[in-house]
C-alpha cells in the first residue's frame, strides 16, 4: 500500500535528521515512489520551510534539534499559535520571542492589517514573508541555530528601543517554584526584557512543559498576564496560575 504525503513527509524529515542530507534517487527507493514524486515531495517541504533543495537532493533548513522540535506536537503548537494570533488586533505592534510555537503566530495573521512584529525569531520569517500586511523588525545579535533565534548583548540593547502592546513569549519549562524558564541564560535574559517592554505578556506553551523547569528563570508566574496552552494542563497548575492572577486560555 502506497504511503500518503504525510507519511512520506515524516520519513523524509527523519532521514534528514539522521543523515544530514538525502538524494532524490535514494528517497525514491526508500519511499517506493517515482523520482518525479520524490522531487515533488521535496519541493512541497521546501515550501513549508523544512528543507533546502540541492542539486539532486536536499538538506535540512534548520538545525536538527530545531527540526525535531518543529515536528514534536505539531498539531498542538498550531492550535496554541492560532489562539495567540487571535489576540492580535489590526495596527498592533508586538514582540515575538524565539520558539517553534511562537513562530507559527505569523502563519495565522492572514486577514489582519498593519501588524508590526519585533522579533529575534528567525523561523518566523518563513511564515511572515508572504503576508504584505506584516512588517517585521528583526533585532540584531548572535544567531543560535539550535533555537532559530538571535541572542546576546546586542539583542538586549536592541529591545530597549521598543514599546509594544503585547509580548508573545516561548518557554522551555515551568514550575510553581521557578516560574517560567529557559534552557539558556542568554535566552532567559532576552525574553525577560521583551516582557518588560510590553503592556501585556503572553506565554505560549504546551502543558507538557509544566513540571519540567529549565536551567534559567525567565519570570515568576506573577510576571505574566496570560498563558495560552492546551487542554491537558493539570488542575494543580491551573490553581497555581489562578493564584498568580494569570489568565489561562486553552486552545
Amino acid at each position: 500500500m502506497s504511503k500518503t504525503f504525510a507519511e512520506r513527509k515524516s520519513v523524509i524529515l527523519d532521514l534528514l535528521m539522521e543523515e544530514g542530507s538525502v538524494s532524490v534517487s535514494e528517497l525514491a527507493k526508500r519511499l517506493n515512489v517515482t523520482v518525479v514524486t520524490a522531487r515533488a515531495d521535496l519541493a512541497a517541504l521546501e515550501g513549508e520551510g523544512l528543507l533546502v533543495r540541492t542539486h539532486g537532493g536536499a538538506v535540512p533548513a534548520q538545525h536538527p534539534k530545531m527540526m525535531a522540535r518543529m515536528q514534536d506536537g505539531k498539531g498542538v503548537k498550531g492550535s496554541i499559535a492560532k489562539a495567540a494570533a487571535a489576540m492580535i488586533e489590526d495596527g498592533d505592534t508586538v514582540i515575538v520571542s524565539a520558539g517553534t510555537t511562537t513562530a507559527l503566530i505569523a502563519k495565522y495573521l492572514l486577514g489582519k492589517k498593519n501588524i508590526h512584529i519585533v522579533t529575534n525569531n528567525t523561523l518566523l520569517l518563513s511564515y511572515a514573508r508572504s503576508n504584505p500586511q506584516i512588517r517585521v523588525t528583526l533585532i540584531g545579535g548572535e544567531f543560535r541555530p539550535e533555537e532559530e533565534g538571535v541572542v546576546g548583548p546586542m539583542a538586549l540593547q536592541s529591545i530597549d528601543q521598543f514599546h509594544v502592546s503585547k509580548a508573545f513569549i516561548g518557554i522551555d519549562g515551568a514550575s510553581g517554584k521557578q516560574g517560567f524558564t529557559a534552557h539558556f541564560v542568554e535566552s532567559a535574559d532576552l525574553v525577560r526584557k521583551m516582557a518588560k517592554q510590553a503592556d501585556q505578556s503572553i506565554v505560549l506553551s504546551d502543558s507538557g512543559k509544566f513540571g519540567k523547569p529549565g536551567f534559567a528563570r525567565i519570570l515568576p508566574f506573577e510576571g505574566v498576564d496570560t498563558l495560552v496552552t492546551d487542554n491537558e494542563l493539570t488542575q494543580e497548575f491551573e490553581n497555581e496560575l489562578a493564584s498568580a492572577e494569570v489568565r489561562v486560555v486553552k486552545a
